[in-house]
């Protein structure tokens, strides 16, 4: 019974007379078997066999109504004749095959049905017309198959999807996928070679259901999303595309699972090639509205909530750029600090090189950011003067749900400059951004990367450590990320002022570097000022301090020159937490 549901099945545009010819004969009187365990055939030893064992070699007798769909390039009217020819085929083929079943059990036993594979010729009323039957729809089967594949390979080549795109992309002068019908000729030989249809059959039936399950799933994920751009002139209701969905992937496991995982592997790993070919579809495609509906969905739920983005944190980089030059010596840090989770907004401002320069390599900036494993965008300030161009951009950005919360500029070169950063900075505290200033080394720059001091504030007397750290969240953090990027060693440095003090700073470090999960930190209590005691400590690739909302700017140049080594100066915006 096995093989003769599967070779009615394939037998799926049966002519009109092959199908009156057996409807005209008389059927003998059987009972029937709706559902159990039926009687199997010679290939199993008439053990017997299950319902979805039978359902696996019958359902793709039933996808032959795609063939349509398949050939969609070459109707005259695909929009209107796809869902009329394909729901049509449905009901029609449904139709015809619940008959032929009703009948065969009707006409033979259960014996003439497992061992006689030619029962429904012997049975019929005229039987030269249900072998001419027979043959048309074997051979209306293969050629829909010939002319459906192929052109589907063929699409598949013209958008340079698959390997040796374009060999399968050619056709002939008349327009045939010459090199694509081949291909599929080859995969059909091997098949028919193996001699057991019904072998593979379950494997087919796995790649099947997996297509009719994703599509159910675009369908679901499309009307869920409400998006404007998908206007379908057919519509079904969204429960009808979920139970399609887990109904098929249901039958798949139950089938046989073996052949579902195959499946599924197979298709994640045709879909992770794709990806690594970024293809651009010519509107974008399911993915981009999904992940745009989620953080719309996610932004609006923080909003409702007390936002605390301490444990949330992440390093998102406000750069300032005059000049695409001026990232030479700074690309790498500022990759290492906002590296994994954090982002880069590179703001060009006007004036000091031409807009179109900026224009021009700005974007190239940001994609060798993209390339480095850290999200980059770009965008361009156009204003008078440096301070209300870069005042400007922190406004506009401000508002954002994913604004960068830590500023990253370089030190002044003039005495403007300094009253302009200054200013620039006050206005950085009002809207709770963090402020980073690298100045660099001349010579030695980053060095290897291999150590890094973070200095921790006097807080003489009163060395009792809270959840509030003052300003000294930042510097941690930072130096933490960079340790974490370099593979580096890290020390917690103080400079005690005050005589007596040296011991409690020593307890307060070493209790910071705890209850900040520090892991192989040295830390250092000295007496004295900074500047003198920055020769007394180990010698690193960089040192980072804490900035005051009121910087020295000749401090900043003097620690470059002690240490010897490229500094950063930080200024908390108030939503870091290096305890959280």
């Amino acid at each position: 019974m096995q093989d003769s549901v599967r070779n009615f099945g394939n037998h799926r545009r049966l002519p009109d007379l092959y199908i009156l010819d057996i409807i005209v004969s008389v059927p003998a009187q059987q009972p029937i078997t709706w559902w159990g365990t039926f009687s199997g055939s010679p290939e199993n030893m008439f053990t017997g066999i299950g319902f979805w064992a039978l359902f696996a070699v019958f359902f793709p007798a039933a996808t032959g109504i795609m063939a349509g769909a398949n050939m969609s390039g070459e109707l005259k009217n695909p929009r209107g004749s796809i869902p009329v020819g394909t729901m049509s085929a449905i009901v029609l083929g449904t139709i015809i095959y619940l008959l032929l079943a009703y009948w065969l059990i009707r006409s033979a036993t259960p014996d003439e049905l497992v061992n006689n594979y030619t029962i429904m010729i012997e049975r019929a009323a005229w039987t030269p017309i249900v072998v001419a039957g027979l043959l048309g729809a074997t051979f209306s089967s293969a050629l829909s198959s010939i002319v459906g594949a192929p052109r589907i390979l063929q699409a598949l080549g013209d958008s340079s999807i698959l390997p040796k795109s374009k060999w399968f992309a050619i056709r002939t002068q008349s327009g045939e996928p010459r090199n694509s019908i081949i291909f599929t000729g080859a995969i059909v030989l091997i098949a028919l070679m193996l001699r057991n249809l019904n072998a593979i059959a379950p494997l087919i039936t796995m790649f099947f259901l997996l297509t009719y399950a994703m599509i159910n799933v675009v369908v679901f994920m499309e009307q869920s999303l409400n998006l404007v751009s998908f206007r379908p002139l057919f519509r079904i209701p969204l429960a009808a595309s979920f139970l399609g969905a887990a109904g098929c992937l249901f039958v798949m496991f139950t089938v046989n699972s073996t052949f579902s995982l195959m499946a599924m592997v197979v298709v994640l790993s045709i879909h992770g090639v794709l990806l690594r070919k970024h293809l651009k579809a010519p509107f974008g495609d399911v993915r981009s509205g999904l992940f745009v509906a989620l953080a719309e969905w996610a932004a609006k739920k923080v909003n409702e909530i007390t936002v605390s983005r301490e444990r949330a944190w992440t390093a998102n980089l406000l750069v300032p750029i005059e000049d695409p030059q001026e990232l030479r010596g700074m690309f790498n840090l500022i990759r290492d600090i906002s590296y994994p989770k954090g982002f880069i907004k590179i703001l060009g401002l006007t004036g000091k090189v031409d807009e179109m320069e900026l224009y021009l390599r700005l974007p190239d900036i940001t994609r060798s950011f993209q390339d480095e494993g850290v999200f980059s965008s770009w965008t361009i300030i156009d204003a008078p003067s440096f301070e209300d161009n870069l005042i400007a951009g922190m406004e506009a950005l401000g508002g954002a749900f994913f604004r960068p919360n830590i500023l990253f500029l370089r030190p002044p070169l003039s005495k403007q400059r300094e009253e302009d950063i200054r200013k620039i900075i006050q206005k950085a505290s009002h809207i709770r951004t963090g402020v980073v200033i690298y100045a660099a080394h001349p010579k030695s720059g980053l060095g290897r990367h291999k150590s890094i001091n973070v200095w921790i504030d006097d807080k003489s007397p009163d060395w009792d450590i809270s959840m509030d750290l003052g300003n000294m969240d930042l510097a941690i953090l930072i130096g933490y990320k960079l340790k974490r990027k370099w593979e580096a060693s890290m020390n917690l440095i103080s400079a005690v002022g005050e005589e007596g003090q040296k011991r409690k700073a020593e307890e307060y470090i070493k209790t910071l570097a705890e209850l900040a999960r520090l892991p192989n930190v040295n830390t250092y209590a000295l007496e004295g000022d900074i500047e003198s005691i920055v020769q007394k400590v180990p010698q690193v690739s960089l040192n980072i301090f804490t900035l005051s909302h009121e910087p020295d700017f000749e401090f900043i140049r003097r620690m470059v020159e002690l240490t010897g080594s490229s500094c950063l100066f930080t200024l908390d915006s108030g939503e870091e937490n290096a305890l959280a």
